[in-house]
């Protein structure tokens, strides 16, 4: 039987409710992304692939995402941020300068404290606190180095941990301290780390955001680094819907008030793909 992994990309809050809404909407026509052989996720994926592996049920996940956020607060996301994201892409020669250029942003910067933050992310997995039997795998950057690192199962590492690490925007929230070293978001070495799907059969990637930039290679570029061996199936917003569920800002990503129009977004974009999607996923 082929192989077939499942790619989550970042995409912060909203790219979380927009994934939700994506693989509820594809699981009502009978398209199941759970039963990938291999689950990857960066940031706002590592959320979504932690629960998904776990077998929450994906409409459940979508459900969840509709609630009103009630008080939640955003993050504050600064343009300076944004600005300061290019600026080292365009002064980095290579993927780990960048990573440990914004490591260093990250490790400087007054955010909430860690423990907060962690607190958070348990609440957002919910019952999900273990590695689950399903293969996932995790990415994130070390601070200092800058250099990718993954988290399996067998890293010894825990769970919630993890998942801070992947999504700790620099920046935006604290770095994650896992074996004494620190990590920062998983997105800072690419928006989807699709190639650690190399090797599979099928590959279905969900990507909230697409582009890298400078060192940082984008999805569709990763995506055509694969085997030709390889059948792959990329979802990713519609531009002009993505720019009016979140804004043309960086905390539009982060807003908890944006997600159920992300989450229904996604969910109606699934129903539209599903015969795309199953047409490459099934057996």
């Amino acid at each position: 039987m082929a192989s077939r992994a499942l790619v989550l990309g970042s995409g912060g809050v909203v790219g979380i409710a927009w994934q939700t809404g994506v693989l509820a909407g594809l699981a009502e026509q009978g398209v199941d992304l759970g039963e990938a052989d291999l689950l990857i996720g960066t940031s706002a994926g590592a959320v979504v692939g932690a629960q998904l592996a776990a077998g929450v049920d994906p409409e459940r996940l979508y459900a969840g995402q509709l609630v009103p956020p009630d008080g939640e607060p955003a993050p504050r996301t600064p343009m300076s941020g944004l600005v300061r994201l290019v600026w080292n892409i365009s002064r980095s020669k290579t993927t780990a300068e960048f990573g440990a250029r914004m490591g260093r942003i990250a490790l400087s910067a007054a955010t909430v404290p860690e423990a907060e933050r962690r607190a958070e992310i348990a609440r957002w997995l919910g019952d999900v606190r273990q590695w689950p039997a399903r293969p996932l795998v995790i990415t994130a950057v070390d601070a200092e180095t800058g250099e990718r690192v993954t988290f399996d199962a067998a890293s010894g590492a825990g769970l919630v941990d993890c998942v801070a690490a992947s999504a700790a925007g620099p920046g935006i929230r604290p770095p994650a301290t896992i074996g004494g070293r620190r990590y920062i978001d998983g997105g800072m070495s690419s928006p989807g780390n699709v190639d650690l799907a190399a090797g599979y059969d099928r590959v279905v990637v969900l990507a909230p955001v697409t582009r890298g930039g400078g060192v940082m290679k984008g999805v569709a570029e990763q995506i055509a680094e694969l085997s030709p061996r390889s059948r792959t199936a990329l979802i990713e917003p519609g531009p002009e819907a993505w720019k009016q569920v979140v804004g043309r800002s960086l905390g539009g990503m982060m807003n908890p008030a944006h997600r159920p129009a992300a989450a229904r977004a996604g969910h109606a974009q699934a129903l539209r793909e599903a015969p795309r999607i199953a047409e490459l996923w099934r057996p």
